[in-house]
């Protein structure tokens, strides 16, 4: 039997969602609500609902929630209560607070509860993890990460930390396998806007792994890069191509002695690998769906997608104080 399925939000991310979820094997996609309405048209009429609770009576089995941040709470707890695994967009919520009042909600409801940190589902990322895992880096050093790009007319309840920088923290954590120890950061407001549009932020892992991380909206171009490097050499994931290359640490010596002093170390193979490229989106339903009947998806859970909010709280904290800040002591 297909599970049925319902969506809240209809901006851009929950058009996208709405089309995945129109168009997997087993689901039947049952409708959406936006308080704003279908403000492009993209679902037919009788797909749309007025409110959360008119959405529920079609007896879903599972949602999405992709509405603005600052209703992801009501929304989410609503929908626990009324017994809907659910899946809400990233950050999990406004707060920490929020966050493990949500993750609190379904773990005692026995529901499937994950987050969609989208990152996490794309193929370059997913390859160098697995790649890292496997010792193909050696000992792994740092991670750096850009995330640039002009501002996104949609979003008004969030500033970058937490609309962006939170795939950074996500994507960083997750490949270099631990939880932040320590942030510190610097944000700034150069467009006139309520919340920050540009920070950097320096951090290290509880394994000791070194990381940094640019985020802005504020360049003309779009560009999405995550830099690995370790004692063999360093991954580049390009995460709008979807591209993974590794640069190699020549084990050749080179000829000129004071080169060899300069560079520390030297240039080896370049390996673009080919890999396929499945949308990151399908796959991140594909989980969530695998998980709700089976138990046995691969999701990013309630807990994992707190750690996210934790972080961000972290980094606007050191933002705002001046100071480096210790997670573990939050």
């Amino acid at each position: 039997m297909d599970l049925r399925a319902g969506l809240v939000g209809l901006g851009m991310m929950g058009r996208n969602h709405a089309r995945v979820m129109s168009s997997t094997d087993g689901v039947t996609f049952v409708g959406a609500v936006d308080p704003a309405g279908d403000q492009t048209g993209a679902l037919d009429k009788s797909l749309i609902f007025d409110s959360v609770s008119e959405l529920i009576e079609q007896n879903i089995d599972i949602a999405i929630v992709a509405c603005p941040t600052v209703a992801h709470e009501i929304v989410a707890i609503e929908l626990c209560d009324a017994g809907i695994h659910t899946l809400v967009e990233k950050p999990l919520a406004m707060d920490i607070a929020a966050a493990e009042r949500i993750a609190v909600a379904f773990e005692e409801a026995d529901l499937v509860g994950a987050v969609g940190h989208i990152e996490r589902f794309n193929p370059a990322i997913r390859s160098m993890r697995t790649r890292i895992a496997d010792g193909e880096l050696g000992e792994l050093f740092q991670i750096a990460t850009r995330r640039i790009g002009p501002f996104p007319n949609r979003i008004l309840d969030v500033g970058v930390v937490k609309d962006l920088a939170t795939h950074d923290l996500d994507l960083t954590a997750w490949v270099g396998g631990a939880t932040f120890k320590q942030v510190s950061a610097h944000t700034a407001y150069k467009a006139g806007r309520k919340h920050e549009d540009l920070v950097t932020v320096t951090g290290q892992l509880e394994n000791g792994v070194v990381t940094n991380h640019l985020v802005n909206w504020l360049s003309p171009m779009k560009e999405r890069l995550v830099v690995a490097t370790g004692e063999q050499g360093c991954f580049v994931a390009d995460t709008l191509l979807a591209d993974l290359t590794f640069f190699r640490n020549s084990e050749a010596p080179p000829a000129w002695e004071g080169i060899s002093r300069f560079r520390g170390v030297s240039e080896g193979d370049m390996i673009r690998f080919a890999m396929a490229k499945p949308e990151p989106l399908r796959t991140e339903f594909e989980g969530f769906i695998d998980e709700v009947k089976n138990r046995k998806g691969e999701i990013v859970s309630m807990r994992e997608g707190m750690a996210a909010v934790v972080a961000a709280e972290a980094v606007l904290e050191s933002s705002s104080s001046g100071n480096s800040i210790l997670i573990g002591e939050k």
